[in-house]
């Protein structure tokens, strides 16, 4: 019974630190998947339209002195509107991964939850068990009592007999103790 509540002590200790780690982990996976969004972060600014107004200027002016497109006068990076969706997560790639993940995430916690509670049926069903094994010993013994009553042996005698059987026990052991001593010192003074 001891043994078995220290293991389920144990075991939910463990399932705390697991928790604990895959939240780390849930977390750390979140947010690399947040800030990892923007795979242009450095070169685009936080509103894709703010340099909108000074690149349709800045291309006008630079076809106006004869220049190249973008390479006149104040370049100024562009993007389409599919690659900014792109960009900024906007795409179906990045939904359809994330309900994924989430449909596995919901799967493997189900799961979990089915195993943990199947474990705990079971421990309740052994202690239950156990439980039942302790009474029946219990009446078994009664009934032994009994009936040695009944046969005319008195609680006297038996509580002589398990002292006596204790006494035995005591010679026994004092007995291999001697006997390992003697073996000892026949061995160590024959060589």
């Amino acid at each position: 019974m001891r043994n078995f509540r220290s293991e389920l002590i144990d075991y939910r200790t463990q399932l705390d630190s697991l928790k604990a780690a895959r939240e780390d982990a849930a977390h750390a996976q979140n947010r690399a998947e947040l800030l990892g969004r923007r795979p242009f972060a450095a070169s685009t600014p936080e509103n894709p339209y703010a340099n909108a107004g000074a690149s349709a200027s800045a291309s006008s002016s630079s076809a106006a002195a004869g220049g190249y497109g973008g390479y006149g006068g104040g370049h100024a990076r562009t993007t389409s509107t599919a690659e900014a969706g792109r960009a900024f997560g906007g795409g179906g790639d990045g939904d359809g991964l994330r309900e994924t993940h989430a449909l596995r995430e919901q799967q493997f916690f189900s799961s979990t939850h089915s195993a943990l509670d199947d474990y705990i049926a079971r421990g309740q069903a052994v202690l239950g068990d156990l439980h039942q094994q302790r009474e029946i010993l219990k009446n078994t013994q009664r009934r032994l009592y009994s009936v040695g009553n009944t046969l005319g042996i008195s609680g006297d005698t038996i509580r002589m007999i398990e002292r006596r059987a204790k006494q035995d026990k005591w010679i026994f052991w004092a007995g291999v103790v001697a006997f390992f001593l003697f073996c000892w010192l026949v061995v160590h003074y024959l060589r």
